[in-house]
């Protein structure tokens, strides 16, 4: 079962931003191939798309914690105000995590983290299961 999450990320210089964090995200071996950017039609007057996220098509297994490993490190070596927000879609819950919030965390809190992140992405895998199941 694929779970298909959204990363939408706020700060400045945006496109630049989301694009660093494909960078990182498709490093991990896990991750390769299951990260694509998002963009969406150019503004009247403007040349090119606009880059709005990105998209991750996850299964089981570690891609979750691979995920959200990433996710923390990133936000910890990021400087200035930049938030990541990650959902499944209109109207599912969603979970949005600051650099300011992780940069000073401890190594325990860090992991904490990392943890509660994995769990999020879990849930949303066994909600889709669910869902398919009833269906």
């Amino acid at each position: 079962m694929l779970v298909v999450v959204r990363l939408s990320v706020e700060g400045e210089n945006s496109a630049d931003t989301v694009r660093d964090l494909y960078a990182w995200l498709s490093q991990e071996p896990e991750l390769r191939g299951r990260v694509r950017i998002v963009e969406g039609d150019p503004e009247p007057g403007a040349l090119g798309p606009v880059v709005e996220g990105l998209q991750m098509a996850l299964g089981a297994g570690g891609a979750f914690a691979s995920t959200a490993t990433v996710l923390v490190a990133w936000l910890r070596s990021r400087r200035g105000e930049v938030s990541v927000k990650l959902s499944r879609g209109e109207g599912q819950p969603s979970m949005e995590v600051t650099a300011k919030g992780v940069k000073d965390l401890d190594v325990a809190a860090a992991k904490a983290l990392t943890e509660q992140l994995t769990q999020v992405l879990t849930d949303a895998a066994a909600a889709d299961t669910d869902g398919a199941q009833g269906s």
